[in-house]
């Protein structure tokens, strides 16, 4: 059945204006954090690929936007077909009058679809981070297109469009599941069929730009109060928890982050703080309408230490996950996700309440089922479309490209101009060259 439109006829909910300020605020905060991702993951990568990086999240922008219009939209939100996919009504946004109200929030539908369009703009960028420095960008392109299509419209709709996992009673209030376990088990999937990078565990991979990453991490904290108050869709008590909730858990999650770096490598690292921030925000995501301020430093502690272990996995386990997608997105999905059966209060967003609070074990089971099915989804999905890709037009770009540098080769770019060097404004004189003469006037 469709969701219910309601329109401004006398006996139904009105236009209410703060709301749809509030969405519609809310939606351009969660845009900004697409560019915001792009300085976050570019600030991570050796020099030679920073703006490869850059585009491999602002990409996303125009391609997901145009799919979303097309039929994402209507996919993901348009009724529901054997609880795994929505309908076709409107497809290309047809159908939809600029006052069709969505449900009984007094905010447009055409503002709600541009509140999921930006959940869905970012969930692919996601990915990218696992596959930095090794990847044709026209199959990264053509990747996020399909994955879109076959992964994220449909995980939309179970969880939040009417489908099986939200009538099984999965909670997830703004994307543990649907964007951040599906991008990371997403990123494992293609990780695994596209191999490591050249010199994995051999050569030295720092970060080329850490203030890139702190400016991106930044932009991404602000962002993320988008995310999560805005799903609440009402400017209300529930948004104002979830708003708080996210701030405590985030800042909680780097100082988990950081006391486990220390105590474990014996120095506090900026990347440690700025990815113990992401975890953070990451884990708080699916239950910040189901914990209280106390509960979410709980949520924020343990992510920040499980996250900061797990990111060391891909060395043991052998499979390169370039900017640790998997450690802290799929790692802090799952844990913010589990957590909700056993610190849900029952008295913020939801009447549900967890092992903590005299619920029972049931709520848990019913997020491990959230959890496992959108993880094993995401996983095999991802991986046979990388494989297709793979064999269909290439996957990667050739290795003496990977060791040169994926910019030149595939954007004709470089992140920096050394060529300008020089204090005067001038071009540097080639070493070895006699240096020009200066007339200073008298």
């Amino acid at each position: 059945m469709a969701p219910a439109i309601f329109t401004l006829a006398a006996d139904a909910p009105k236009l209410d204006s703060g709301n749809t300020a509030f969405l519609l605020l809310s939606a351009a905060l969660v845009m900004l954090m697409t560019p915001g991702l792009a300085f976050f993951y570019g600030g991570m990568v050796r020099v030679k690929s920073a703006l490869n990086m850059l585009m491999m999240s602002f990409i996303s922008l125009g391609i997901i936007t145009l799919l979303w219009t097309g039929y994402g939209f209507s996919f993901a939100f348009d009724g529901d077909h054997g609880g795994f996919i929505g309908g076709t009504n409107w497809l290309g946004l047809r159908d939809i009058a600029p006052d069709d109200l969505w449900g009984a929030t007094g905010t447009p539908i055409f503002a709600f679809a541009a509140f999921q369009l930006m959940f869905a703009i970012i969930t692919p960028a996601l990915i990218s981070g696992a596959l930095a420095d090794r990847v044709k960008f026209t199959a990264w392109s053509v990747f996020i297109a399909l994955w879109a299509t076959v992964v994220y419209f449909p995980v939309a709709h179970w969880v939040w469009g009417g489908g099986w996992l939200g009538t099984k009673g999965v909670i997830d209030f703004a994307g543990g599941t649907a964007v951040h376990i599906n991008a990371g088990a997403a990123a494992l999937g293609v990780i695994l069929v596209i191999g490591k990078r050249v010199g994995f565990k051999r050569d030295p991979m720092r970060p080329h730009s850490m203030p890139w990453v702190m400016l991106g991490a930044g932009l991404l904290w602000f962002g993320w109060f988008g995310f999560n108050a805005g799903s609440e869709i009402t400017s209300d008590g529930v948004a104002s928890t979830v708003f708080i909730n996210t701030q405590i858990a985030t800042a909680a999650a780097m100082i988990g982050w950081l006391i486990y770096e220390r105590l474990r490598h014996g120095s506090f690292t900026t990347l440690g703080a700025a990815s113990g921030a992401v975890a953070g925000l990451v884990a708080i995501t699916p239950s910040c309408a189901s914990v209280s301020p106390l509960g979410a430093i709980a949520v924020g502690v343990i992510a920040g230490v499980v996250c900061a272990a797990a990111v060391g996995l891909k060395y043991k386990f052998n499979y390169d996950d370039s900017l640790d997608v998997v450690g802290v997105h799929m790692v802090g999905g799952i844990v913010g996700s589990l957590l909700i059966g056993l610190l849900a209060t029952g008295g913020v967003g939801q009447d549900v309440k967890g092992v903590f609070y005299g619920g029972g074990w049931h709520q848990f089971g019913i997020q491990a089922i959230g959890v496992f099915s959108v993880l094993g989804y995401s996983l095999v999905a991802s991986a046979i479309l990388a494989k297709a890709i793979d064999l269909v037009m290439g996957f990667r770009v050739p290795e003496e490209i990977e060791i040169s540098g994926i910019d030149q080769a595939e954007h004709a770019e470089t992140a920096y101009d050394f060529t300008g060097i020089g204090s005067t404004g001038h071009a540097a004189a080639p070493l070895g060259a006699p240096a020009a003469s200066k007339k200073v006037d008298a």
